[in-house]
């Protein structure tokens, strides 16, 4: 064996500690494998880094490319837009599932508080029209009375609280229209916020530590200055 063939034979031992074994499984490596047999002679070798580096950029551009099909990253403009068009569809898009039921019970609560009370208002409303009127045939007010309940000689007690009631149930459907208009409102906010804190760092590197440092007490000139120990506080991210 010539000394040639033992350069080589340890070149080929040494070259998969410069890249990882599953990289080196996927890179079309060249025949030359970064070596110009041409130039060589007994006693040199010589490597061909151009090989070299267009391996590495390979390995790289490999990793960025499954990196990419595996890591989902949200627009969140696009989020946005589908959480303005469709409630949900922004918490859909950044595949936040667990959010849809409190998305939507959220409206669901809505409606029904919407629903109960624009009822309860148009009762107690066409209640305080019918005991307000001289017409003894208009008596829905009636319905909210006890069963055989005489309200005789109490009529202008019972106009004030109709009154009331009327005036209370408009205040909460009101209520109810805003509450409906928050949680649409909200749900666009979490769709664009979630999407563009996608890609926040909370890896592990993340870390608070205390380390002995010099803390600049008192600038002599531009050449010296007084110090004294201390402690910095050091965040990692």
């Amino acid at each position: 064996m010539t000394c040639r063939h033992i350069l080589l034979l340890l070149f080929t031992l040494c070259f998969p500690l410069l890249v990882s074994a599953q990289e080196v499984e996927n890179v079309s490596v060249p025949d030359s494998i970064g070596v110009n047999a041409d130039k060589m002679d007994t006693d040199t070798i010589v490597i061909d880094t151009a090989a070299l580096h267009a391996i590495t950029d390979d390995i790289i551009r490999k990793n960025r490319i499954r990196r990419d099909l595996t890591t989902f990253r949200p627009d969140p403009i696009r989020a946005m837009w589908l959480a303005l068009v469709l409630p949900g569809a922004g918490q859909f898009y950044n595949r936040k599932y667990w959010k849809l039921p409190i998305v939507y019970g959220g409206f669901l609560g809505c409606i029904y508080a919407l629903s109960w009370n624009g009822q309860m208002l148009s009762d107690y409303s066409q209640a305080y029209l019918d005991i307000m009127d001289s017409d003894p045939n208009t008596k829905s007010y009636e319905k909210m009375l006890p069963p055989n309940y005489s309200i005789v000689g109490k009529e202008e007690r019972f106009k004030s609280i109709f009154k009331n009631k009327k005036d209370t149930f408009r205040r909460f459907r009101d209520l109810s229209i805003f509450a409906f208009g928050g949680v649409y409102l909200l749900s666009v906010i979490d769709a664009y916020v979630d999407a563009e804190l996608s890609t926040f760092d909370i890896s592990r590197d993340l870390s608070l530590q205390l380390l002995p440092t010099m803390i600049e007490t008192e600038r002599i000139d531009m050449h010296h200055r007084q110090t004294t120990p201390g402690i910095q506080c050091v965040i990692n991210f």
